[in-house]
């Protein structure tokens, strides 16, 4: 399997903290090319209609916390597009979970199989409209696939289920505290696994040893999270299966961690 790395959505610019330059935050995507199975998205990022309707598409609190920078061709419909491929064939988008900045682009891809945990859209249908979950996103009706918070174990982490229809090593790994129903997608590229951890941890300074986070980075992750002992506990498990088990684990939203797969 090929695996891209995009920015499906500039946001506002943030310091580092170990004097690299500052840099814009980012939603960190994946498009796997599966031999199979078409494309596989992981995470939509901001879409079309995020783009060109933001007032009527975005919450307006979330857009000034966040300063999107609204770029038609960061969109991932756009990127695939650029990268020659048939936008119609994106088969299947996994979500980490339904947050305004991870499911906007859906309606792009209307035909394509979305899957994410039971209890994220649970909560998605019955809470939005709000900050985080923008019904727009899914009005179209999308095809979903929903995996309830049991599986088998994997690496050490309990609940992991495979993708349905996809090949078996891209699995859906529960990463509760941000939302009830968040996960990681775990993609083996042959010769090492990919966790991408969605917004189970913001900084990549936080899975170190020794963790230190982000303090705009915090402003954001301490407002979201339903469940702090949960999320804190997922961070544990991040960073055991980094420094344990050898797998390379991303965060949406980390522009240097980006940085380091697209130069």
């Amino acid at each position: 399997m090929r695996i891209h790395h995009l920015n499906l959505g500039s946001m506002r610019e943030i310091d580092a903290l170990d004097g690299s330059a500052p840099a814009r935050a980012v939603c960190h995507a994946l498009l796997i090319e599966t031999p199979a199975s078409g494309l596989v998205l992981v995470e939509a990022g901001l879409g079309l209609d995020d783009v060109a309707k933001p007032a009527e598409s975005l919450d307006r609190e979330w857009a000034e916390l966040v300063g999107p920078v609204l770029a038609p061709a960061e969109t991932a419909v756009r990127q695939v597009a650029a990268l020659g491929h048939d936008p119609a064939d994106v088969r299947h988008i996994l979500l980490t979970h339904l947050d305004v900045d991870h499911s906007g682009g859906l309606p792009d891809f209307p035909h394509a199989q979305v899957h994410v945990m039971e209890a994220e859209l649970e909560d998605a249908l019955a809470q939005a409209p709000n900050r985080r979950y923008r019904p727009g996103h899914w009005a179209h009706g999308p095809r979903w696939q929903t995996y309830p918070g049991t599986g088998t174990r994997w690496l050490g982490v309990d609940g992991v289920r495979p993708a349905a229809g996809l090949p078996e090593d891209i699995l859906l790994v529960p990463l509760g505290g941000h939302t009830r129903g968040h996960a990681g997608v775990a993609v083996n590229d042959g010769e090492r696994w990919l966790l991408h951890a969605g917004d189970a941890y913001f900084y990549h300074g936080e899975l170190s040893r020794t963790p230190r986070s982000h303090p705009l980075f915090d402003v954001v992750q301490l407002d979201a999270q339903v469940d702090p002992e949960r999320r804190v506990s997922s961070q544990e498990t991040l960073r055991s299966l980094a420094h344990d088990h050898g797998v390379r684990v991303i965060s949406a939203h980390d522009p240097w961690e980006l940085a380091e797969y697209t130069g």
